[in-house]
């Protein structure tokens, strides 16, 4: 067995699997499907995707100026950033919502909200579907004045960006909630985090970022920037680079998935498709598994040759998670272009959580790979839609489901999978590495009440 040194040093391993609501039963998915507006024959063209907009556009200070951008910063009006604020200040300064060049001013903003796209000004469309905005209260809007910059800081009072020619805008919270989510329900996790309790205002403008955001948190160096993503896989000699967005352990379902994904392009003509295994690293709700479980549990899987090495690249994507189901996955995607994939995986209910109020799903399950298919700004992306895997008693692993023979195969929900690892059982063998079954089972165990009754602090892994 490789050591994990070697691993990550043919890996770049920086920050869900593919599940469906926390509270209902589903079955995993697997394989893929390819659709017909994947050209199969003719020639293949080599090389990565361009970024939208033709170039990534990269917000972070020259390191020579910084000095001086932080003392600038001390003398502007200051807007304090939430840790979500943060996270999206990060994905705007790598460039993954290139074209965009800060948080949005209103003109964007409303693009985004009603035809979840930006249109430049040579006329073309890119996808923009879900809204990168700050929210400021009138507190903050009254000290802000006449100014037509102000200064970012942390919530430990340190200056992290300049947003100049402002723009401040209403907030229109029940509008922005109804068009991304499709609902104003109430428990709806990131807008209970984010949106409810926020400012009444927006503001807008240009950012400059003014040094690389670290979270100092053992995990920076897994967080790959889209440029950095760009270098490994030229470095790879990727002719084709196929996405896969997680925000939970991967089982052997998902390991069928992506390595029959490699097979499929290589049978299309491809010499050497890459896997971005790319697991979300910002803002989750309560109950999914933690980054640092996630990644620890991830390295597993390479340790055990679950995946190649050799052809995956491993690195967390920033962007905190909205559970906006079809609107969502849509920005999930675009981000993945500018990372350099032209090929997106997507499976049931892509960024779906349960309905908050009722006993059902909040989006159909199949709506997230339609519109993938039809999204403006997207046409570059080759969506590649999940068919049904399950684990196969007869084989003693996890395998397309085959419907002459229903009786041989057994869904495992996550809710199942969730039960067995609290409980400390062990899932049917070739379910799921065992390497990486225990760090599950060691993180359910680190939730357990102590002594006392009380719930622990979650401790990282």
């Amino acid at each position: 067995m490789a050591s994990m040194a070697t691993i990550l040093n043919k890996t770049p391993f920086l920050s869900q699997p593919l599940t469906k609501s926390p509270t209902s039963d589903f079955p995993f998915k697997a394989s893929v499907s390819f659709p017909s507006r994947i050209r199969r024959g003719g020639a293949i063209r080599a090389g990565l995707i361009e970024p939208d907009g033709g170039k990534l556009v990269e917000l972070i200070v020259e390191e020579p100026r910084r000095r001086e951008k932080k003392h600038e910063a001390t003398e502007l009006p200051r807007v304090e950033l939430t840790s979500i604020d943060l996270q999206w200040m990060h994905v705007l300064s790598e460039g993954w919502a290139s074209p965009l060049g800060g948080f949005m001013r209103e003109s964007e903003f409303l693009q985004t909200l009603h035809f979840n796209s930006l249109r430049l000004d040579d006329g073309s469309v890119v996808n923009m579907s879900v809204p990168i905005v700050l929210a400021i209260d009138d507190e903050q809007k009254a000290s802000i004045g006449e100014s037509k910059r102000v200064a970012l800081f942390d919530s430990d009072g340190n200056p992290v960006a300049i947003l100049s020619d402002i723009e401040i805008y209403k907030h229109p919270k029940e509008e922005r909630i109804a068009r991304t989510w499709g609902t104003t329900a109430a428990g709806l996790p990131y807008v209970e985090e984010a949106i409810s309790n926020a400012g009444n205002w927006l503001i807008g403008g240009d950012l400059e970022v003014l040094e690389p955001v670290k979270y100092n948190d053992g995990l920076d160096r897994f967080r790959l920037s889209p440029a950095e993503l760009r270098k490994e896989l030229e470095k790879r000699n990727a002719d084709a680079v196929f996405a896969f967005q997680l925000r939970n352990p991967v089982h052997n379902g998902h390991a069928l998935l992506m390595t029959d994904t490699r097979r499929r392009l290589l049978e299309m003509g491809y010499k050497n498709p890459i896997l971005l295994l790319h697991p979300l690293g910002g803002y989750t709700k309560a109950d999914d598994v933690p980054l640092s479980w996630r990644m620890k549990q991830h390295e597993k899987v390479l340790e055990d040759g679950v995946l190649d090495p050799e052809t995956t690249v491993v690195s967390i994507f920033p962007s905190p998670m909205h559970y906006a189901g079809p609107t969502e996955v849509q920005w999930h995607a675009k981000a993945r272009i500018n990372a350099g994939a032209n090929f997106y995986i997507v499976g049931r209910d892509p960024a779906g959580m349960g309905h908050p109020v009722e006993k059902r799903d909040l989006y159909d399950a199949d709506h997230g790979k339609k519109v993938l298919s039809m999204a403006p700004g997207l046409e570059r992306l080759n969506i590649l839609p999940f068919r049904v895997a399950a684990y196969d008693k007869t084989q003693g692993k996890m395998a397309f489901f085959d419907p002459s023979r229903p009786q041989d195969f057994v869904f495992i929900s996550g809710t199942k999978m969730r039960t067995l690892a609290k409980n400390k059982e062990s899932p049917p063998d070739g379910f799921m590495c065992p390497g990486g079954w225990q760090v599950l089972v060691d993180y359910y165990d680190s939730l357990t009440p102590a002594g006392n009754g009380r719930l622990p602090e979650v401790v990282p892994a």
